[in-house]
């Protein structure tokens, strides 16, 4: 079974990529405010939220790199980076709240929690039409190497058998990944991932 969700392109890359940002704090530790960014717009795009100030039919790198700036006071780059999930929830709640938006709630689930209960919330989520963001910090694996301390979305799965395979999305393009081999990290700290829920 494979299921992907709609994205948007800005210029013809899938996304945003915070490799755009002239502010160095955003270009080198913004992957949470654009993880957030691309949830605004998707929800706006999707579920017809007012996320996003500008027009989410029609982003343009410009107003998506001065959005990017908006989302950094509540989500802003520090020294260890939006290391937990709940600083991600938090910040991003915190934004919604200043917005007239949309009635969305998170939860996190924890990378401690056993690989299974994550997969089966990975395919409901996705199923529902929620993109999820995802925290990775250390892992063994080096295949993972470039998601390093890092927060991403996932917005597709495909399942065969006992494997899963993840739409993982980042600096504007995206990979599939074998989703307990990204979630056994085999390392602590431990991320985790953040699930939608939109009261429409």
């Amino acid at each position: 079974m494979k299921k992907e969700l709609p994205h948007f392109e800005i210029s013809h890359i899938y996304g945003g990529n915070q490799d755009w940002f002239s502010d160095i704090t955003l270009r080198m530790g913004g992957c949470a405010a654009v993880t957030a960014c691309d949830s605004c717009i998707y929800f706006d795009r999707f579920f017809g939220t007012h996320l996003y100030p500008f027009d989410p039919k029609h982003i343009t790198r410009k107003e998506y790199t001065r959005f990017a700036g908006m989302m950094k006071p509540y989500l802003h780059p520090r020294w260890t980076g939006i290391d937990r999930l709940e600083l991600f929830i938090d910040g991003f709640m915190e934004y919604i709240g200043n917005t007239d938006g949309a009635a969305l709630t998170m939860k996190g689930i924890s990378a401690f929690e056993p690989a299974e209960q994550a997969a089966q919330a990975v395919t409901e989520q996705i199923d529902s039409g929620y993109p999820i963001p995802f925290l990775n910090l250390h892992h063994r694996d080096p295949n993972f190497r470039d998601y390093d301390w890092h927060w991403f979305l996932l917005n597709g799965y495909e399942r065969w058998e006992d494997t899963l395979m993840v739409k993982a999305v980042t600096y504007g393009s995206w990979r599939w990944l074998d989703f307990h081999a990204l979630w056994n990290t085999g390392r602590e700290p431990k991320g985790g991932m953040i699930l939608y829920s939109l009261n429409v």
